[in-house]
């Protein structure tokens, strides 16, 4: 009997069912502590690849007999070879993750998340091992993506089996803890690509102003995007209005937490607007608007569904970044518990506007590491 693998979908499956799952990471303590595979009912034990060559007396003890373990890597290489070993002591349903945390950084798991007008449909499309959410409006024949990550063929494949073409891309801002899907898709499938104007003054490559009160019809129908400014995590940051129901908020607001609105350096500058966003301008809309961000922090903000959202109304109930009456407070709170910034940051704004085009393997790493865009 050999390792088997296990692919990222087949675990991403168990972490949205909430099945149990023994982890075996061999990555440096570094890496495991910084960012792993998180499940609600996944149990873990990190021991590093190099202290585990000369054979797996050291973890004997605290592995499972009656429980599937699954052996993860950075690439998938180093888990293979200690599953084999554990194979070889006579464990069973030992599996190595196929391609690593790279592979799992990378997946996407598409949840329809409503009905719209006239038979048109939104899904979110949740990206488990980085927190990126991205979105795919779809109407008849016609397909629009708001903030997509990189993995383009994830999002022409999908509309081509729901028989549509994507025509918009849009983004929120300009993103800087991952790559955009947005101009590259317009670069695949003709569609136009909407970036806020205040965010692209440095961009190299043309693009559609996306300004506030701009709406975007999407199909033949009657589904339209409208563009809210709502400034706070980027200068430009717009959130959008689907369908009169959905408020998409970018980076601004969470389920459980509010942007950051230093990713440019400006935290100072811009915690003013985030704070008139959150306390005056989503004020002025419907409380009964359901808010889909761009990102999520932990898994406990996955619904049944696997889906991240909430209520606008019920997020000012319980949200504590919605909830700072006094402006010095709130300034303070935003400004002093910054968490560390994204990895290669500066390198992916430079990326997303257009300056550098680093190839393949340098996009994956760049984009190495947990999502980092919420106040802590």
């Amino acid at each position: 009997m050999s390792v088997q693998t296990m692919n990222v979908k087949e675990v991403a499956k168990k972490v949205l069912n909430k099945e149990q799952l023994f982890i075996l990471d061999v990555r440096n303590e570094d890496d495991f502590n910084d960012w792993k595979i998180e499940g609600e009912q996944f149990s873990y034990v990190n021991t590093p690849y190099f202290d585990l060559i000369d054979g797996i007396d050291p973890i004997k003890d605290q592995l499972p007999t009656d429980q599937d373990i699954l052996v993860v890597c950075a690439k998938g290489g180093s888990s293979e070879f200690v599953g084999e070993m554990l194979v070889e002591e006579g464990y069973e349903n030992v599996y190595s993750l196929e391609g690593g945390m790279k592979a799992w950084s990378e997946h996407l798991e598409p949840i329809k998340v409503a009905d719209l007008t006239d038979g048109g449909e939104l899904y979110q499309f949740v990206r488990l091992g980085k927190g990126c959410l991205s979105y795919m409006i779809i109407s008849g024949d016609e397909a629009a993506t708001i903030d997509a990550v990189r993995m383009t063929d994830v999002f022409v494949d999908f509309a081509k089996e729901k028989g549509a073409k994507i025509t918009h891309a849009l983004d929120t801002h300009l993103h800087a803890d991952h790559i955009s899907g947005g101009r590259r898709l317009a670069e695949k499938t003709g569609a136009t690509y909407w970036l806020p104007p205040k965010d692209a003054t440095e961009v190299q490559f043309e693009y559609k102003p996306l300004n506030d009160q701009d709406v975007i019809q999407v199909g033949s129908s009657n589904i339209d995007v409208h563009a809210l400014y709502s400034p706070g995590h980027t200068i430009g940051s717009t959130s959008f209005i689907v369908d009169d129901q959905y408020l998409l908020s970018g980076d601004i607001l969470f389920v459980n937490s509010i942007g950051r609105p230093d990713l440019a350096g400006k935290a100072e500058d811009w915690v003013g607007d985030l704070r008139e966003t959150l306390y005056s301008r989503y004020k002025e809309v419907s409380s009964e608007l359901y808010v889909l961000p761009a990102h999520f922090m932990t898994n406990d903000e996955l619904n049944e569904d696997g889906s991240v959202g909430e209520k606008l109304g019920t997020l000012y109930e319980k949200n504590h970044g919605l909830n700072v009456e006094d402006e010095s407070e709130f300034r303070s709170m935003v400004t002093e518990n910054l968490p560390p910034q994204p990895n290669s940051h500066q390198e992916i704004r430079e990326t997303n506007m257009g300056k550098i085009s680093p190839d393949h393997d340098r996009q994956r790493e760049m984009e190495i590491g947990p999502n980092r865009c919420a106040i802590q």
